[in-house]
């Protein structure tokens, strides 16, 4: 890293260049040191590898910022491959597309960063991983919280137990591709604005793979593996939320020429709870209390994910008071101590009787005479001539 130069002065730009000036300043450098442009140049790849490399930092608005903080060491690890630029995951018809108009067929037909620097990406006919397939399923609340085992039934696809695999007649195999012999890749040469262009696409007939079938296998014709419906059992973790995905390693398709096969990543639905609401790991609801219970205290009954708890509320206890139940919540899934869960807040509602016989009428008036609420009453916001007066607004 110590002798990479800064990307602006690659460029030729100052640290406060736009994205224009940016994208400006390489392309003029693009058509300069292309090697396809500059054959007798031998510098010619390097700087157009070097300018490649920084405009590829510089036009991305996070990348630059890591740049500009941590200069050359933001990305001597992971995505920059360990202190050399990563082409294989450059989009290079984003890349180009733009800049040229197009000129180079998007730029895709140069098959990537390692055709013209002579290596660096995998070739088409090295293993490929398989890709990466999706599903769904149903889970109630409590499900959600605690964890559970659910069984996925979907179609997935298996290598074929008559070819092993090959694509080709048990006593037969698969023969060397004569349309890119064995390559796997298929080049061809084009003009375009700026010349001649090379490009490199991979070999219709074989996929890429350097072989082609013949004698096809009766049971997966060639394709050498066969769609077999399969269940599948799925961990739910204990706090999963809706919407989150569980990542099952190598159960995915197969991978091409030996590669490993793609994942199957299944998203999680939780389903409503009639009670409770859940934010986060924290659980919401509502309990109902009576009008003496608020007023002296008392034990009330309240559900919680685990069961009912006895919950002893206070005297003079007000409509719409929230009380905190700790650790009656949802467990963290990240985190493997599972005892440690969040909170329930339960708000206390107040039910006001609605139908009184005579006798407790009378009671309550006696009680609330007693306490001057009917003095209050006629004295308080709810006297007209009071209001009239602007003491209560």
């Amino acid at each position: 890293m110590a002798n990479k130069r800064d990307y602006y002065e690659v460029l030729g730009v100052s640290k406060n260049a736009t994205e224009d000036e940016i994208k400006k300043a390489y392309r003029t450098l693009a058509k300069k040191y292309h090697p396809d442009m500059n054959p007798d140049d031998p510098n010619a790849e390097e700087k157009f590898k070097e300018a490649s490399e920084a405009y590829a930092i510089l036009s991305d608005a996070e990348k630059r910022k890591q740049y500009d903080q941590f200069g050359h060491a933001a990305f001597e690890q992971g995505g920059m491959g360990g202190g050399g630029f990563d082409y294989t995951n450059v989009d290079l018809s984003e890349l180009f597309g733009d800049i040229f108009g197009g000129g180079f067929g998007g730029f895709g037909g140069f098959g990537g960063f390692g055709d013209i620097f002579g290596g660096g990406r995998t070739t088409s006919r090295g293993p490929r991983r398989g890709q990466n397939l999706r599903a769904s399923i149903n889970i109630t609340f409590d499900e959600a919280v605690f964890g559970a085992e659910k069984e996925l039934e979907l179609t997935l696809k298996e290598d074929c137990s008559t070819c092993h695999g090959t694509g080709a007649r048990p006593g037969s195999s698969a023969e060397t591709c004569p349309k890119c012999g064995g390559k796997g890749q298929v080049v061809m040469t084009q003009q375009s604005m700026f010349g001649m262009v090379r490009n490199v696409s991979v070999c219709p007939d074989c996929g890429g793979t350097g072989k082609v079938v013949k004698d096809k296998c009766p049971d997966c014709g060639g394709a050498g593996y066969v769609s077999k419906r399969k269940r599948i059992m799925v961990t739910v973790p204990a706090g999963i939320d809706n919407g989150q995905s569980i990542r099952l390693v190598g159960k995915g398709d197969p991978g091409v020429n030996g590669g490993e096969r793609g994942d199957l990543l299944v998203e999680i639905h939780v389903g409503s709870h009639p009670m409770f609401q859940r934010q986060d790991m924290d659980i919401y609801s509502t309990a109902h209390i009576s009008y003496a219970t608020a007023a002296l205290g008392g034990e009330v009954r309240i559900p919680t994910v685990d069961g009912d708890i006895m919950y002893t509320v206070k005297p003079g206890t007000q409509t719409d008071t929230r009380v905190r139940l700790r650790g009656k919540g949802v467990p963290n899934p990240t985190n493997r101590d599972k005892t440690v869960r969040g909170d329930h807040y339960v708000t206390l509602i107040v039910s006001v009787p609605t139908k009184l016989t005579n006798e407790q009428k009378e009671l309550l008036k006696r009680f609330d005479d007693s306490i001057g609420g009917s003095k209050a009453d006629k004295e308080g916001t709810n006297n007209p001539s009071r209001k009239k007066k602007g003491i209560f607004k």
